[in-house]
């Protein structure tokens, strides 16, 4: 006789939503009796879902990092977490076990082996678990200025993006209505922290629009004397690239209108404005691109961490004397040849896959994989319209090759099909065109 089905748990963290669940229920008694556990998985995006995969045979995962959030309408880049149970026909059998659910994780309780999740307008839940996978992600670092988050917005998710567009395109609306040329100067300067690649990317798409998409839909502003000032306290930008790479961002962002100032320290923001070094930069508009923090789960944890907050996880990406527990993607740190490893959509996913084929194998008796090792494929950052840098190896790119090559990516990792057909046509549309398909301002509820 079978045993009763047990149930493997994905879970979001506090501040974040979806739950996913397992059971053994449908396998052969041999496999039922060693899945006899029950495995709680915390998911916060790419490699949750990459470790998903891993147990669901062959499900390909959306990947969310890869996507250019401030360009791709929302509906295009989610919804796919819930339907991994049924859109890959070659999954569908092995996924019938699987449910997501809408909670938040509140607490998590080693000894115990359980975690307390939050459902929304329902009572407090334990679910216990013989194998935590945290994959948390990271969250916005307004390093220890906590106050300056409700100025200086950061972009972080879909719903972000949006908040962000419509910010932007307020600003114009605000410009265009007010006969103060100080205070019309102030709103059409937009200033941004942080000169990594999503602060250059994001620079030089307002830059873009600005220029092309808005330059005929106003009578009283010229949206092309926009100023656009990207902030960074490093000594370049782009400072993860080659150095070669971050002098050919720098001048395209130059060519654009952006004006850089690196070696800059952001004193303080409110709604008029930044403090920068000593000086007072006006502006309408800012905008926080610049550093983040692991999810707060991680110190329920009670493992190492590193300076930077993020779990301190062993070859085979487990907490240190806590069997069954791993962490991976952002929320960890791992040292290999003697460097850690970076905060990257690529590593999250690798670690996610491998942390999947490890259970597997544990759970079926297998001998268990080698260490994880992280296999770098490169990086890539888009600056405006027909540029982008491609590091590689050795090999490095900048101008159109690589900008293609970017397009390219992005839409073949977006979830579900007619979602690459829709945003491909899109972007054919606003590439010839220079018009962008949604240029929508939200407006706050009514009471």
């Amino acid at each position: 006789m079978l045993p009763a089905p047990r149930a493997m748990t994905i879970a979001r963290a506090k501040n974040e939503r979806v739950i996913g669940h397992f059971t053994t229920a449908g396998q052969s008694q041999k496999t039922a009796c060693r899945d006899h556990r029950r495995r709680l998985r915390r998911h916060c995006g790419r490699q949750g879902i990459a470790t998903l995969r891993s147990r669901c045979h062959g499900h390909r995962p959306p990947q969310p990092s890869h996507l250019p959030t401030p360009v791709v309408p929302g509906g295009n880049g989610s919804a796919r977490t819930r339907r991994c149970r049924r859109t890959d026909s070659a999954a569908v059998s092995a996924t019938k076990n699987v449910s997501v659910l809408l909670a938040e994780v509140i607490g998590v309780d080693l000894e115990s082996r359980s975690v307390d999740v939050k459902y929304p307008g329902a009572a407090d839940k334990k679910i216990t678990f013989d194998y935590l996978v945290l994959a948390a992600g990271v969250q916005s670092s307004y390093f220890s200025h906590n106050e300056f988050a409700k100025y200086a917005p950061c972009l972080k998710t879909i719903t972000d993006a949006q908040a962000i567009r419509s910010k932007i395109l307020s600003a114009f609306e605000l410009a265009e209505s007010t006969d103060d040329e100080d205070e019309r100067r102030r709103l059409m300067t937009f200033v941004l922290v942080g000169a990594g690649p999503t602060g250059v990317e994001l620079a030089a798409s307002i830059a873009q629009m600005a220029k092309t998409t808005l330059r005929a839909n106003f009578r009283r502003i010229d949206p092309a004397t926009t100023s656009i000032v990207l902030l960074d306290g490093a000594k370049r930008v782009l400072p993860s690239f080659a150095e070669s790479s971050s002098v050919k961002a720098a001048q395209r962002l130059a060519k654009l209108g952006v004006k850089v100032i690196t070696s800059a320290m952001v004193e303080h923001i409110d709604d008029q404005g930044v403090t920068v070094g000593g000086k007072r930069i006006d502006s309408g508009t800012v905008l926080w691109t610049a550093g983040v923090s692991p999810s707060p789960i991680v110190k329920m944890l009670g493992a190492a961490t590193d300076r930077a907050g993020r779990a301190c996880v062993g070859p085979f990406l487990n907490v240190a004397d806590s069997r069954g527990i791993f962490v991976v993607g952002d929320a960890a740190t791992l040292i290999q040849d003697g460097r850690p490893l970076p905060g990257v959509a690529q590593v999250a996913i690798q670690q996610g896959r491998y942390v999947g084929g490890f259970i597997a194998r544990e759970l079926g008796g297998g001998k268990p994989p080698r260490p994880f090792r992280y296999f770098d494929k490169g990086n890539m950052a888009v600056i405006g319209k027909n540029f982008a840098i491609l590091e590689s190896g050795r090999i490095k790119l900048a101008g159109i090759i690589p900008w293609f090559i970017w397009a390219f990516i992005h839409i073949m990792f977006l979830p579900q099909l007619q979602n690459q057909r829709r945003v491909q046509n899109q972007w054919f549309w606003s590439y010839f065109t220079g018009q962008r398909s949604s240029r929508l301002v939200d407006e706050a509820p009514r009471i």
